[in-house]
């Protein structure tokens, strides 16, 4: 029986596969170094060495707090003048920006709004890392994070 491991490797495989212009061999029929390359790929992608492949830490909530009010949140969450956190500012867009945890740390990204977004007075432009003290500007409105 394959390992979670094997069965990875072997559908990433047969995507690439699928993908490629030209006919690739069957994983069937690809040599064992070639199966442990794609393995070995497969773990790294999953920051794994070992055969099992373990569930993302549970999130932490990311608590902010603008101007007098604390908030905290336990899943992805958008800011701006619509967002699941309202700010009243004119230089916010409805949907500014978005607080998103992956494998339980949390980021913020511009969500191509037209004033911007910036992290500790620098504009971003991917998805940043946020952690305790950090300030996100997101029109003329600061957001703190209490903790990350």
């Amino acid at each position: 029986m394959a390992t979670l491991l094997e069965r990875l490797a072997q559908t990433a495989y047969e995507a690439h596969r699928a993908a490629l212009p030209a006919p690739a061999l069957p994983w069937e029929d690809l040599t064992k170094n070639e199966q442990q390359a794609w393995k070995a790929a497969v773990s790294a992608v999953a920051g794994q060495a070992g055969g099992t492949i373990p569930e993302p830490p549970r999130g932490k909530s990311l608590v902010v707090q603008v101007g007098d009010e604390r908030h905290t949140f336990r899943a992805d969450f958008t800011v701006g003048r619509d967002g699941s956190l309202v700010i009243d500012d004119d230089f916010a867009s409805g949907q500014h920006a978005r607080f998103l945890t992956i494998r339980g740390l949390w980021y913020v990204e511009d969500l191509g709004s037209t004033n911007g977004t910036a992290l500790n007075g620098r504009r971003i432009f991917s998805a940043q890392l946020l952690k305790k003290r950090d300030k996100i500007t997101i029109g003329h409105t600061v957001v703190t994070v209490v903790s990350a």
